[in-house]
């Protein structure tokens, strides 16, 4: 006989002993003493579960009507007992932390009032993602236990073997506790055999009026953030302030969440803290919502100090305002003896280090921004114009300046790929030398706290000279892009700087549209219609010419240097005053001349 186990460590813990937790609204009293005394019941090591147990069970099912379940140790305690719906009952939540070795040493025992014994999707998803050392259901009929059905840990750790059905005076006892060693054995070696593997999180979506764009978009977003998406809920209905999406609604996507072994939900809002607390008691799960996940990303991406700087900065920014309430991480003491004492708590000492950490940041980064100012200022004098690439989050804008400068920039199939601004020189006919400036994706819902840590990036797209809108016109979802990227240069101020729309991916369509003005369709990774537009770039950047007539000092030799650089037809008369001269020169220079 195989050895039991050793005792697998839960990250839940079922505390408080005696109660009765779950759905008990509405029952009287008395029964809620009748539900207390389950937990007088002591099995024998040997035995998995005991008539009487089962029978009494069956009879406080028939009252109640609803479903009751009981988590007996190895020892044969009984260590909670639940009340459900006439449907279900909700499991105490005890995911087995990852590389966590066996089972959990906690069997689960439940009543179904329907009639039939068999295991609910929902009871093999607990048992998988619990790791439970087994999963009984019992059948009940006419306030009796009919029939009972047991599952284990299967052949592999994303499958279930089941037994059954049993009658309650028909039960193989020691068979049965048997199985639990094997399953406990085959489960450690399982285990090992994939303890070098780095699963990832196993993600459902969660969406509140949501679009099927915006859904594929999140599920982009949480792939990208190595997420393995199993699952996509939405609902229709008015924001719920406490629950996100209905507190019934969130009870019916804990029981999806365990029947498909999830442990992450991803919401496609940015959530209140009161909703993340009340959406990860529900559930049992981690909660993010669609800004935490963008941190994330952005987080991961971040490969320059100066990256890595706004990343922490829009981080902390998120998380000091959700620094509320006195949880158990939060309520202990900096100072003082035990809780009772004089001193400061956690939570205060927790929100001025982060305030402390925002201001050193804040200082931080506006150093780098003062470089990045001096290096603009000489590019400004030096006459050289700049243009920004802007656009939607994998939009393209990384190949195309790849293409258009052969920068050598990576550039992935991925969201927020390129965080840092990436700078090339490029020299264009009539315009001379130009730079070209790589930023960060835009996004719908993009977090306030990041564009507000990232606002000496954006600086980029204000400062610039011209801006190339990259949209990729393979998208069926190509103008609410496109929207979302007008919306977000309106609120940088940035209206009124020209633009080129780079309508990029062509290569993807059957046919492509007829370019309106301002307009090129391009692909950046074929090269078609790259000319045309750096063409229409140098248009938009050549200089306005006016013709030129004056006479400037002989002291002014760096002037006529000027003229001769910058004009065309240039004539000069050196008489007794100075030097007259009559030229074709951009504005600029005129002004200049006249300073």
């Amino acid at each position: 006989m195989p050895r039991c186990g050793q005792k697998a460590f839960v990250s839940g813990i079922i505390n408080n002993m005696n109660e009765i937790h779950g759905n008990t609204a509405g029952l009287r009293s008395r029964t809620v003493e009748e539900l207390k005394g389950l937990y007088e019941f002591k099995l024998s090591p040997q035995e998995f579960a005991s008539e009487d147990m089962l029978f009494e069970m069956a009879r406080l099912t028939e009252v109640t009507g609803k479903e009751i379940s009981v988590f007996l140790s190895r020892g044969g305690r009984v260590l909670d007992v639940s009340v459900g719906t006439d449907k279900s009952v909700k499991l105490p939540y005890m995911r087995v932390r990852r590389g966590s070795a066996g089972v959990s040493g906690i069997r689960a025992i439940h009543t179904h009032p329907g009639g039939s014994p068999m295991l609910s999707n929902v009871d093999i998803g607990s048992l998988i993602s619990s790791r439970f050392d087994a999963m009984a259901a019992v059948s009940v009929k006419d306030g009796k236990a009919a029939a009972m059905c047991v599952g284990f840990i299967g052949e592999t750790l994303d499958q279930a073997k089941v037994t059954g059905p049993f009658r309650p005076g028909r039960i193989p006892q020691q068979a049965l506790m048997y199985e639990i060693a094997a399953a406990t054995e085959r489960t450690q070696n399982l285990v090992r055999m994939h303890e070098t593997e780095d699963a990832p999180e196993r993600a459902v979506l969660v969406g509140l009026n949501a679009l099927q764009q915006s859904m594929e978009e999140l599920a982009r977003l949480a792939e990208t953030a190595g997420a393995e998406v199993v699952g996509s809920v939405t609902q229709n209905r008015d924001r719920d302030r406490a629950y996100y999406i209905g507190k019934g609604k969130a009870q019916e996507l804990s029981l999806q969440m365990s029947a498909l072994d999830a442990d992450i939900a991803i919401m496609n809002d940015e959530l209140s803290p009161l909703e993340t607390r009340n959406l990860e008691e529900t559930l049992g799960v981690k909660v993010v919502d669609r800004t935490m996940l963008i941190l994330d990303i952005f987080a991961a991406h971040a490969r320059t100090r100066e990256g890595r700087l706004q990343v922490e900065l829009a981080q902390l920014q998120y998380t000091l305002p959700r620094l509320a309430g006195e949880g158990v991480s939060l309520s202990r003491l900096g100072g003082g003896i035990g809780t009772r004492g004089p001193g400061e708590k956690k939570i205060e000492i927790d929100r001025r280090r982060i305030r402390r950490r925002i201001f050193e940041l804040q200082q931080e980064i506006d150093k780098v921004a003062e470089q990045r100012e001096l290096r603009r200022t000489a590019r400004r004098e030096n006459d050289v114009k700049e243009v920004a690439l802007v656009g939607y989050t994998n939009a393209g804008k990384s190949s195309l300046l790849n293409a258009l400068t052969n920068a050598g920039v990576r550039a992935e199939d991925k969201l927020f790929a390129t965080l840092d601004p990436v700078t090339r020189r490029v020299v264009l006919p009539d315009v001379g030398e130009t730079v070209f400036t790589d930023t960060v994706g835009f996004i719908e819902k993009l977090p306030h706290d990041l564009v507000s840590a990232f606002r000496s990036t954006l600086e980029e797209v204000t400062r610039a000279d011209l801006l190339l809108l990259v949209t990729d016109a393979s998208s069926p979802n190509a103008e609410g892009q496109m929207e979302v990227v007008r919306e977000l240069l309106s609120s940088l101020h940035a209206n009124e700087t020209p633009k080129i729309l780079v309508m990029n991916k062509a290569d993807r369509l059957a046919q492509v549209p007829a370019a309106g003005q301002d307009t090129v369709y391009i692909s950046a990774k074929t090269g078609e219609g790259l000319r045309t537009l750096l063409s229409l770039v140098a248009e938009k950047l050549a200089p306005q010419l006016m013709t030129y007539c004056g006479t400037l000092g002989y002291d002014r030799g760096d002037l006529l240097a000027l003229v001769n650089r910058d004009g065309k037809d240039v004539a000069m008369d050196y008489r007794p005053d100075g030097v007259h001269v009559e030229a074709t020169l951009p504005v600029e220079t005129i002004k200049k001349l006249k300073s």
